[in-house]
């Protein structure tokens, strides 16, 4: 289902490990883990491992930033921003001023920003007003806000690892917690669920532009990236980037946020597990109380936009005086699919440490490319992804040759079966991951949320076991044909050009070898 990042090598150790996890059957996890749906249809996971007096939670909500609201890209991605910052009762002096506050900041805000989108008849005076009117509003908004209250509730009762995460399919928070704390921890998520505050959500706004121009829009293989992206998608949402397109997230509001919570935040689209010193007989009782509380709603309709077959091979080219890069993407089905393991087969193949092809061809042998690798699965995997693969050349090399190597290798594993000892390695190392990841309260309350949210029931997690084990030669070699074809592919690449005089007294602007 994933691509699968494992260790270079296997030691004695992590093997142990493993093999006693392994122990662990799917019958010991079916008699310590519980799963029940509430009335207003939110799946609630209790798993009983009272190793230390500690538990850890996962909460995935099953919409990410491919759900973003048409023109209103980066939102599901402002959730994570907006994680702590509190609810109707916690973050605030007096909430029920507040709320009038920040419906006045709406307001404000709407004002501004229908003048400041008007493509003729700006008037810059009424501007300049509107502005300031808005960032009024929001200063005496920010009067009722007890800043970062939220976390430091938590934190001062034992949490640790506070944190969200937003990828294209989900979003997710987490943090693990004493034992003695649950009940508290019940209070503040389904709150947070339930009763959130679109508090200071222009000024997380801000942040995230910075964000992005950061990690996208500063350093050339990030922007790069999403031309490669959005290049090899002409319909399906994955064409847009997380973090959102600029020129929509200084527009989205927190009214946008608000529906688009009000749409996706529904109890029958969440799923929770909560892993460590638990019993289910007392800990389900509490969770009902608290997270039956929130109001039920319908379940998103599944979307309905599929990518049409890429029928002709695309490219993207940036020339830049810096480090040369090379990617290319081929599509393939989503996680469902029943090759599925296959891909993770090639991946660990092409990419598991130094005796993966890859490294061995381009790095080791050659002497051509600095890294070298390839993932599935990207940039996301509940509809169908990419299966990509990339190569960073060394001074002197370029990324054509990156791509006539990458070819060599793909080409081979389409007409040659791959080893007897390539496919153990791969059948080892699969599920030496996979059953590591359930070693500690975090990961296993990750993977139950994960793949009860995935495919209905968190006990296809030892399915997967079963689809490693049944992976052959003759599969590997079948998708490789299947999938790896000229009109199947897209390709993005970085090719270094001297700087001009220009840029090259422009503070700022990278020189050979610099990407930031």
């Amino acid at each position: 289902m994933r691509c699968y990042r494992m260790l270079a090598v296997l030691s004695v150790l992590s093997f142990s490990v493993a093999s006693h996890l392994f122990a662990q059957d799917l019958a010991s996890f079916e008699k310590r883990t519980t799963v029940k749906v509430l009335p207003n249809g939110l799946t609630l996971i209790v798993c009983e491992r009272p190793e230390a007096p500690v538990f850890s939670y996962f909460t995935m909500v099953d919409a990410g930033s491919a759900d973003d609201t048409q023109g209103a890209s980066g939102l599901a991605h402002m959730f994570e921003h907006m994680a702590f910052k509190g609810t109707t009762e916690i973050g605030t002096t007096d909430y029920p001023a507040e709320k009038v506050a920040l419906a006045k900041v709406e307001i404000a805000y709407a004002a501004y920003d229908a003048e400041l989108r008007k493509r003729f008849g700006q008037d810059k005076a009424k501007l300049e007003l509107l502005h300031k009117l808005f960032l009024d509003a929001q200063t005496e908004a920010e009067k009722f806000v007890i800043p970062n209250q939220f976390s430091e509730i938590a934190e001062e009762n034992g949490a640790v690892g506070l944190n969200a995460s937003t990828s294209e399919d989900s979003t997710q928070f987490f943090w693990s917690m004493p034992s003695n704390r649950l009940e508290l921890w019940a209070y503040m998520e389904s709150s947070r669920i339930g009763s959130p505050v679109e508090r200071e959500f222009y000024k997380e706004r801000d942040v995230v532009q910075e964000e992005r121009r950061m990690r996208t829009d500063s350093t050339p293989t990030g922007r790069m990236l999403e031309q490669f992206v959005a290049t090899a998608y002409v319909a399906h949402p994955y064409r847009k980037p997380a973090v959102g397109w600029e020129s929509e997230i200084s527009q989205v509001t927190a009214t946008e946020a608000d529906a688009f919570h009000k749409k996706y935040y529904v109890p029958a689209n969440i799923v929770i597990a909560v892993v460590g010193d638990v019993k289910a007989s007392e800990t389900m009782p509490v969770l009902e109380r608290y997270f039956g509380r929130i109001p039920a709603g319908p379940k998103p309709p599944s979307m309905t936009t599929v990518e049409p077959p890429q029928n002709a091979e695309k490219s993207v080219v940036i020339k830049e005086a810096t480090q040369p890069f090379y990617i290319e993407g081929y599509h393939r089905p989503d996680y469902r699919d029943p090759d599925d393991s296959a891909y993770d087969a090639i991946t660990d193949i092409f990419s598991n440490g130094r005796t993966a092809r890859l490294y061995r061809s381009l790095v080791r042998d050659q002497g051509i490319a600095a890294e070298a690798e390839g993932f599935s699965g990207y940039p996301g995997d509940k509809y169908p992804g990419l299966f990509a693969v990339y190569a960073v050349p060394l001074p002197g090399h370029t990324p054509a040759q990156m791509r006539d190597a990458i070819h060599k290798q793909l080409e081979l594993l389409k007409t040659t079966d791959i080893s007897d000892e390539e496919l153990a390695r791969f059948k080892t190392r699969a599920r030496a991951d996979l059953l590591r990841g359930l070693g500690d309260n975090e990961g296993l309350a990750h993977s139950l949320a994960e793949y009860q949210t995935r495919f209905g029931d968190w006990r296809q997690l030892f399915g997967d076991l079963t689809k490693i084990d049944a992976v052959t030669k003759a599969d590997v070699r079948r998708v490789a044909n299947k999938i790896f074809m000229d009109t199947n592919r897209t390709s993005a690449e970085i090719d270094f050009v001297p700087p001009t005089d220009k840029a090259a007294a422009t503070p700022g602007l990278a020189g050979p070898g610099g990407g930031n």
